[in-house]
Formats: structure tokens, sequence, C-alpha cells
């Protein structure tokens, strides 16, 4: 289980408090309105941004003071961080070891994520000549042969198109469902929401509140997700 207990997370001047708890094996979606602290939420979980107070648990762990790279977790961002010279084959094998000096397993390991995300025939090239529902596959890759089992999306499907957007979306689910992951998945579109996860924490007015069933939450909203949602 992931628990924020009475955490309050900086960023810059804007402060975010949240006290919640997401059971293992959940997809949660993070939605507010622009600027309301979604991806301070997740910042602050990661390790990138610092507490003011309270403590971070994962599976009652104290991860509080750790760093982001000792975390047990994999982030995958919003620009998809491809590094564009190293083929899509080596910005997977980061997600093993930074310098690259794979064994035969960790190399095999990457073969068969970029398969399960449908790359297989493009690990050699480089990430432009890639497009862009391509390359978050690839981001996706990079994740999975990490092996975690708490993964953090910040919008990472927000420039795709519909469709595209879509398919990418059901292979998150189907990739965190198979894991056995958490995740928690930051979005401005509720739609994103209904289509994979099973529930929502709502930001709004400074604080992140406690994961309700999306169902439930989007059928008969708050005051606040209503004005935003329109």
């Amino acid at each position: 289980m992931l628990a924020l207990e009475e955490v309050r997370i900086r960023n810059g001047d804007f402060k975010l408090d949240a006290d919640l708890n997401v059971a293992p094996g959940r997809i949660v979606a993070v939605i507010g309105a622009s600027g309301c602290g979604k991806s301070t939420l997740i910042g602050g979980i990661a390790g990138f941004l610092p507490l003011e107070r309270g403590i971070v648990r994962w599976q009652g762990q104290d991860i509080t003071r750790s760093e982001p790279g000792e975390r047990p977790i994999a982030m995958l961002f919003q620009d998809g961080n491809l590094f564009p010279h190293l083929t899509v084959a080596e910005n997977v094998g980061l997600g093993l070891r930074p310098d690259l000096r794979l064994s035969a397993e960790q190399s095999a390991q990457v073969s068969r994520a970029l398969g399960r995300v449908g790359l297989s025939d493009l690990g050699t090239r480089k990430p432009a000549a890639l497009s862009g529902g391509q390359q978050s596959r690839a981001a996706l890759a990079r994740v999975l042969v990490q092996g975690r089992l708490l993964v953090l999306l910040d919008e990472p499907f927000a420039a795709l198109g519909p469709a595209l957007k879509g398919e990418m979306l059901d292979l998150v689910e189907a990739l965190v469902r198979e894991s056995g992951a958490t995740a928690l998945m930051v979005t401005h579109d509720p739609n994103d929401a209904r289509r994979i996860a099973d529930e929502i924490v709502l930001v709004a007015d400074g604080a992140a509140e406690s994961p309700v069933e999306t169902a439930v939450l989007l059928n008969d909203p708050p005051p606040s997700l209503r004005a935003y949602l329109g």
C-alpha cells in the first residue's frame, strides 16, 4: 500500500496537502484543474519535490528521505524522456543500468520488453526515427524492464491523438494488471479515468483527496470537479 500521512509538498511557492492511502494493485487517476497540483503530488511521491511535513510509506516502509533513485518507483514523464543519441534498445536498457553495461540476461529483458510493447524490430533505431506513438511505447518499455511495483505516469500521452492515446492507455492497463503494480496516472481528461482507472484522486483547493471509485466520483462529482468538467 502507498500511504501519505499528513504530507505537505512544496513546489516553489505552492504547497499541496495529502493524507491518503492507495491500495495495492489499483490504477488511480489523479484529476484536477490546470495548476491545481497534480504533478506536484506525483513529484512529492517520487522524491523530486521536498516535503515540508509528513511521511510517505510504501508497503509499510518509510521512504520519505530516500533519494528518487532509491525508491521502488518507475516514472513515465510527459515527454517520454528518451535520449536522442541512443538507440531505442539503449534507451530501454537505461532502466536497468545507467552505464548500459548489460549482462546477457539484461539484454534479453530489454528484448522482451520491446516485444511486449510492439517494438521488436525497432530496437536499433534512434527516437527521431519513431512516430509519437512508438516513442511512447519505447518509454513505456523502459518502465517495464525496471519491474517496480509503483508506477507514476505524469500525462505521458497528452500529445497523442484520441485513438492512439486510447491504445496506449489500454497497453498501460494490460502491463500494470499483468505485473500486479500500483499505478497513479495524472490526467486532465476524465475519459482516461473512465477507461482504465479503478479510482480517482481529486486535487483541488491545495489538497489531494482520498481515492474514490471512478464511476462514483464522475457520476456525481463534487462542486470543485463539476466546475472543472463543465
